[in-house]
C-alpha cells in the first residue's frame, strides 16, 4: 500500500507510513499566482492500492477539493484501489435538514468523495447528530475509527491521577465518556441541565459527586470552547481537585485554549486529527491498524 498525505495531514501521513514500515509517498502541491492549486503525484500508482490521508479542519473547502484532485488523478493514473482517510470529517454535523432549504452537507461531501473513484472511506470519531453509523451516508464501505483508547492510554501513562472519574460535558458526549471509563475501569457521569425557572438553569453531574476527585473530561470536539469552559466551571464549583480535558478533535477556535486554562483546566490535550498546541496523541497507530486489514 502507498501512503500519501495531503496538505492538512503531511506529518500524520509520515507517522502512519512509519507504523506500517513503509516510506510515505510524495505529492507536489503548490499554488499558481492566481491562487489555483497545482498537483503532481510523484510516484507510479498504476495497479497500486493507495491511501490518502487528509484532514478537513479550519479550511475544509480547500482541503476537500485538494483531496478530490488527488483521488481523481490517481484514478486516471490507474490506481487499483483508493482509500480516503479523513481524520477529521468536516460538515458531519449537518446530517439533516433542520430548517427548510438547508443543504445536508455531509451527504454532498459523501457524493463528492465517491465521485472521484474512492473505494473505501475511513474517519475518526465523527460527530453525527441524527445518523448513528457513518456507513449509512456512503454507498462505499465507510468506517468510523475511535481514538478514545489512544487518548486514555496517553492519560494513564503520563498523568498521575487519584480517585479519578470520567465526566462528559453533555448527553452527546456520553458515548466517549463511557468508552474511556471502560478502558480505565473507573466511574463516569455526564453533566445535565435542569431548568429551575424561566431565568435559572442548574447544571450538575447526573449521579456522581466530584468533590476532592481528579476529573478527566472527555469529548469529541472542542471548537470555541464554550461548552467545555462551562463544564470546567461547574466541576470546580462542585469541588473537583484536578481537571484534565481530553478531546479527539482540538479545533480550538480563537482564544478557546486560553479560556479553558483560565476557567480552571490543569491539562488540555487532544489528538493530531487537527494539528494544534495540545495535539499530543498521534492517531497513526489506529489508522495504521485499520489500513493493515484492508483487502487490496
Amino acid at each position: 500500500m502507498l501512503i500519501f498525505g495531503g496538505s492538512a495531514s503531511e506529518v500524520l501521513a509520515i507517522d502512519v507510513a512509519r507504523n506500517l514500515g513503509v516510506a510515505v509517498s510524495k505529492l507536489e502541491i503548490r499554488r499558481f499566482p492566481d491562487g489555483e492549486k497545482y498537483l503532481r503525484i510523484q510516484q507510479d500508482v498504476s495497479g497500486q492500492c493507495v491511501a490518502i490521508i487528509q484532514s478537513t479542519s479550519h479550511h475544509p473547502d480547500e482541503y476537500l477539493f485538494e483531496y478530490l484532485l488527488i483521488a481523481d488523478s490517481m484514478r486516471d493514473l490507474g490506481a487499483k484501489k483508493i482509500i480516503a482517510v479523513f481524520p477529521y470529517l468536516a460538515y458531519a454535523r449537518q446530517d439533516e435538514r433542520f430548517n427548510p432549504g438547508e443543504a445536508i452537507t455531509i451527504g454532498t461531501v459523501a457524493k463528492l468523495v465517491e465521485s472521484v473513484g474512492t473505494n473505501e472511506f475511513y474517519t475518526v470519531d465523527t460527530h453525527l447528530h441524527r445518523i448513528s453509523d457513518i456507513s449509512r451516508i456512503f454507498t462505499i464501505p465507510a468506517h468510523n475509527l475511535s481514538a478514545v483508547p489512544l487518548l486514555v492510554e496517553y492519560v494513564s501513562k503520563n498523568i498521575e491521577l487519584e480517585n479519578s472519574v470520567i465526566i462528559g460535558p453533555d448527553e452527546e458526549s456520553e458515548q466517549w465518556a463511557a468508552s474511556a471509563a471502560r478502558i480505565l475501569r473507573v466511574d463516569f457521569d455526564v453533566l445535565e441541565k435542569r431548568r429551575i425557572n424561566a431565568e435559572k438553569v442548574e447544571i450538575k453531574t447526573r449521579r456522581l459527586g466530584v468533590k476532592n476527585r481528579d476529573v478527566i473530561v472527555v469529548d469529541d470536539i472542542i471548537s470555541t470552547g464554550g461548552t467545555m469552559v462551562e463544564t470546567i466551571r461547574v466541576l470546580k464549583r462542585e469541588g473537583a481537585r484536578r481537571i484534565v480535558v481530553g478531546c479527539i478533535h482540538p479545533i480550538l477556535a480563537g482564544n478557546a485554549l486560553a479560556r479553558l486554562y483560565d476557567s480552571g483546566a490543569d491539562i488540555v490535550l487532544g489528538t493530531d486529527s487537527i494539528p494544534s498546541p495540545v495535539s499530543r496523541v498521534s492517531l497513526a497507530p489506529v489508522i495504521a491498524s485499520a489500513l493493515r486489514n484492508v483487502k487490496e
